[in-house]
């Protein structure tokens, strides 16, 4: 029997494609470490883009499948891992934040469409996934985020940087950490200016695969600010079925779009109500208009969350519904949907890699 060849291997492997990068895992280099011992045991690594990725455990399957065809093959030993990339942009004037990888914005058109719920949800849940998160508490008006989290505390400093505290495996920064609970944020544009910048530059972030930033609704200071002061991987934006949602939502993308931040997501809230009685779906804030509008920008659509009272109450108790129900619909929806946007950060690395290389 004719020994395995590292060629044969890795021409064996170019079948295994990545169905958000349209490559295969050996011209993506997700292939290393590959062995191959004697009495044909081939072991190697999958390297992929994101630990949140929502096919890893096909394209296991399929690297095993494809090897185990060859001929004196007797076992395939594969490790998964994954190695978050950052999405590089020239954008001057606009340095990296220290310590962070990606920076996603979570934005809204209007508020009262759970936005600052879908932010620490999305958050927490790529955190579950393996990935290292961060979160940012960019609504300085309504900072939420503490009690989302269930958190009170201090935020204190190494003596240089203030340091973030943390839950359900994640960094977390918010003026809420600051002030009293009642107490008004009552500043104007040049103070916001100069909180978000000191959050961003002023806080020691620990590895951060991916920086959440929960950002006020509308189209105000806050978002200029973050436009100006860092590189942005891209916004997720959340919207409600209905007409009037969806209207400042189209507007919250085009101001996206002036400010060089690309729309990476559409999240449809709100999307049902599912009776816990009988069953019965209930579209109270009207049905797909989420979804016929990312069409409509030419944005990518990543999920529906229905109308869930469990997701209020986790919100209300600091127990995030992905931690508290992790197996309902609304929990799914919400983990797919962070897949999701691993995968398009993922497909904005790779996409600017591949520009880079063309232009050589």
């Amino acid at each position: 029997m004719a020994a395995v060849t590292e060629a044969a291997v890795l021409d064996a492997l170019r079948a295994v494609k990545d169905p958000d990068l349209h490559k295969d895992i050996v011209a993506l280099g997700f292939v290393k470490n590959l062995r191959i011992d004697a009495g044909g045991r081939v072991g190697f690594t999958i390297e992929l883009t994101t630990p949140a990725c929502p096919v890893k455990d096909l394209m296991r399957d399929q690297a095993r499948a494809a090897v185990s065809a060859l001929g004196g093959v007797s076992v395939v030993d594969i490790e998964m891992t994954a190695q978050v990339r950052a999405v590089t942009r020239p954008e001057a004037g606009r340095a990296p934040v220290e310590g962070v990888k990606n920076v996603i914005a979570v934005g809204a058109g209007k508020g009262g469409v759970g936005k600052t719920t879908v932010a620490v949800n999305l958050a927490v849940a790529l955190a579950q996934r393996g990935s290292r998160v961060a979160l940012l508490d960019g609504d300085m008006y309504g900072p939420n985020v503490p009690i989302m989290l269930g958190l009170k505390t201090q935020l204190e400093t190494d003596g240089k940087k203030i340091l973030p505290a943390e839950r359900y495996g994640i960094q977390a920064v918010s003026l809420g950490f600051m002030t009293p609970d009642d107490a008004p944020v009552i500043w104007r544009g040049p103070m916001l200016h100069g909180a978000i910048t000191q959050f961003f530059r002023d806080v020691r972030w620990n590895n951060v695969d991916y920086l959440v930033v929960d950002l006020p609704p509308g189209t105000g200071d806050v978002v200029l600010s973050l436009s100006q002061t860092v590189p942005v991987a891209g916004a997720v934006l959340v919207t409600t079925p209905q007409l009037v949602s969806l209207a400042d939502t189209r507007r919250a993308v085009l101001m996206y779009r002036k400010l060089n931040i690309p729309t990476i997501g559409l999240i449809e809230n709100m999307s049902h109500f599912e009776c816990p009685s009988c069953g019965h779906e209930s579209d109270i804030f009207g049905k797909g208009g989420g979804e016929e509008l990312a069409e409509q920008m030419s944005v990518p659509f990543i999920g529906r969350v229905p109308l869930y009272e469990p997701i209020r109450r986790g919100g209300d108790s600091g127990i995030p519904i992905v931690v508290g129900d992790p197996e309902s619909p609304a929990s799914r929806a919400l983990m797919s949907a962070a897949e999701r946007v691993a995968a398009q950060v993922s497909i904005a690395t790779y996409g600017r890699r591949t520009i880079q290389l063309t232009q050589v």
